[in-house]
């Protein structure tokens, strides 16, 4: 069993490209319900198991107040292995060949408004000193670009053409795409390379964003970053990279930006991904309609 788990893994990051955040994710939702098959049905070989028993380990996994969501990935990995195993003439049939995802509510995630945006930049206009200019340039960033926080993290300095006014970034599966960076903050970017270079230290001298420290950002710092500046000016429950993604797709497609065209500034593979942001721009669009057509005026 080892041996094909360990082909798997390497099947994921050589084949696949995944990260190996991914890749750990994957290998450890794997090794969750082989020990579950071995305490509950004395099988060490997951290899051969039937849809009945992967049937029990999601019960289980319900019982055990696990989400929707989170058993979906879970057994989105088993049936990646299997696909694997498939693949590798190691079993003709997968036992999740009829398997059907467990219903997951549609949460609409809701984008800060360009007044909220406004009114954060608003207060950080007089940026002075390292911290403050690396800050506004990050909100900035991910808000005119829509580059997910792993994007913004793991961006080198090589990969900075402030010439071009250009940045590349490596998105998911090692997908690099480059994308134009709003000649506004290109003064910002300027400013943030000058304060950089002052730092004492500079341990992480690869990557652009770093802490006071020079040492490169984690998931953690800019999450609790956005929250804490958008806290000021915003009621809503979620304040995070991820809602400023979700902004910069909607506030173009407000302003008239095509589908396809954002599609590729997020680095999304198909359209569907893209569309959910339709649902934020439709409500602005029915607002829009029913203030501008005569029928729809009291």
């Amino acid at each position: 069993m080892s041996t094909n788990k360990d082909a798997f893994r390497d099947y994921l990051c050589l084949e696949k490209k995944y990260s190996p955040h991914t890749i750990t994710a994957y290998c450890n939702d794997i090794n969750s319900f082989e020990s579950f098959n071995k305490i509950h049905f004395d099988q060490e070989n997951i290899e051969q198991v039937n849809y009945g028993q992967i049937r029990n380990w999601i019960v289980s996994l319900v019982d055990d107040s696990v989400s929707n969501v989170s058993v979906n990935r879970k057994i989105a990995s088993l049936k990646a292995f299997y696909k694997f195993l498939l693949k590798t003439k190691q079993i003709e049939v997968s036992p999740l060949l009829k398997h059907k995802a467990l219903k997951i509510p549609k949460i609409l995630q809701i984008p800060f408004s360009e007044k909220e945006m406004t009114a954060v930049l608003g207060q950080m206009q007089s940026t002075v000193g390292f911290e403050e200019v690396r800050n506004k340039l990050i909100i900035d960033l991910l808000y005119t670009t829509g580059v997910r926080r792993a994007e913004l993290i793991h961006l080198k300095m090589e990969n900075v053409d402030l010439s071009s006014n250009t940045i590349k970034v490596l998105g998911k599966r090692n997908k690099e795409r480059i994308l134009p960076v709003l000649p506004i903050i290109s003064d910002q970017f300027s400013l943030y390379v000058k304060e950089r270079t002052s730092l004492l230290s500079i341990v992480d001298k690869d990557y652009f964003f770093l802490t006071k420290k020079g040492l490169k950002l984690n998931e953690s710092f800019v999450y609790r970053l956005i929250n804490s500046y958008f806290s000021t000016v915003s009621e809503k429950v979620k304040k995070s990279p991820h809602i400023l993604r979700h902004t910069f797709a909607t506030h173009l497609l407000n302003n008239g930006a095509d589908l396809n065209s954002v599609k590729e500034l997020l680095g999304h593979s198909s359209l569907a991904s893209t569309q959910i942001y339709t649902h934020n721009s439709l409500a602005e669009l029915k607002t829009i309609y029913k203030d501008a057509h005569p029928r729809g005026k009291k």
